[in-house]
C-alpha cells in the first residue's frame, strides 16, 4: 500500500512498503521531514515529472568498513598522491556535479533543483556532508550524503577522472567516523568494493543503536 503524506510530520511504518520499496508519496523536503525520514530508514527518490516519492527497501545495500575491498591498482592510486581530498569544503559544487553526471540507462537526473536546495540547507545545518577530490586544484570527483549517528547515508557521487569517486568513498570510510555506509540500492560498482545486502530489520537495529 502506498501512503499519501499530508502536512503532518509523520511517516507510515517502513515495513508496509511495496515490494520495490516505495512507501509514500507527497509531503515536502523540509529539514525536519528529511531528518525524520533518514532516522526511520526512509529516503526520497523521484524526478521532476513525479511527486516526491519516499522509499524504504526491504533489503538494504550497505558497506561495512571492515569489508571494504580496495584493489591493488586502487592502492597504487591512493599511494601516488595524485589526488587531494577535503571534507565539507564545497558541498554545493559537489551536489551540482552529481546532478550533472550522465548516467547510462537513466533519462535525466533524480537530483532535482528542489532536492539540491533541500540538501544544501541540510549541509548548512550540519546534517549533510560532502567529500571533495581535487587534482591540480580542480574538483574532479566527490560524493555527498546524510549522517545519522554513525551511519552515513550515501546519496550520490561523481567522477570526472578515473578513480576519483572511489578515492572519495575510501577516504570517507578511512575517517573512522562511520560504522556503516548505506548505499540504499544495489550497484555493481559498490558491490565490487564490498557492499552487500542486509535485511531491513538488521539495518533498522543498527540505525536505532546509533
Amino acid at each position: 500500500m502506498i501512503f499519501r503524506l499530508t502536512e503532518r510530520l509523520l511517516f507510515p511504518d517502513p515495513a508496509l512498503a511495496e515490494p520495490d520499496g516505495l512507501l509514500a508519496v507527497g509531503g515536502d523536503l523540509s529539514t525536519e521531514r528529511l531528518l525524520l525520514a533518514y532516522q526511520s530508514g526512509i529516503f526520497p527518490w523521484y524526478s521532476d515529472d513525479t511527486p516526491i516519492l519516499w522509499y524504504s527497501p526491504h533489503e538494504r545495500f550497505v558497506l561495512f568498513p571492515d569489508e571494504l575491498n580496495i584493489s591493488s591498482s586502487m592502492k597504487r592510486v591512493l599511494n601516488s598522491n595524485r589526488f587531494k581530498v577535503t571534507f565539507d569544503k564545497c558541498f554545493a559544487d559537489v551536489i551540482r556535479a552529481c546532478a550533472a553526471v550522465d548516467r547510462p540507462g537513466q533519462d535525466g537526473t533524480w537530483i532535482t533543483d528542489d532536492m539540491k536546495s533541500a540538501y544544501i540547507l541540510l549541509h548548512e545545518q550540519g546534517y549533510a556532508h560532502s567529500v571533495e577530490v581535487w587534482q591540480d586544484d580542480h574538483l574532479v570527483g566527490g560524493m555527498y550524503g546524510v549522517a545519522v549517528g554513525t551511519i552515513f547515508c550515501g546519496e550520490s557521487m561523481f567522477s570526472k577522472v578515473s578513480n576519483a569517486s572511489k578515492t572519495a568513498l575510501i577516504s570517507l570510510i578511512k575517517t573512522g567516523k562511520y560504522k556503516l555506509l548505506d548505499c540504499q540500492v544495489h550497484t555493481d560498482h559498490m558491490e565490487s568494493m564490498g557492499a552487500r545486502m542486509i535485511s531491513r530489520k538488521e539495518y533498522m537495529a543498527m540505525l536505532q543503536n546509533g
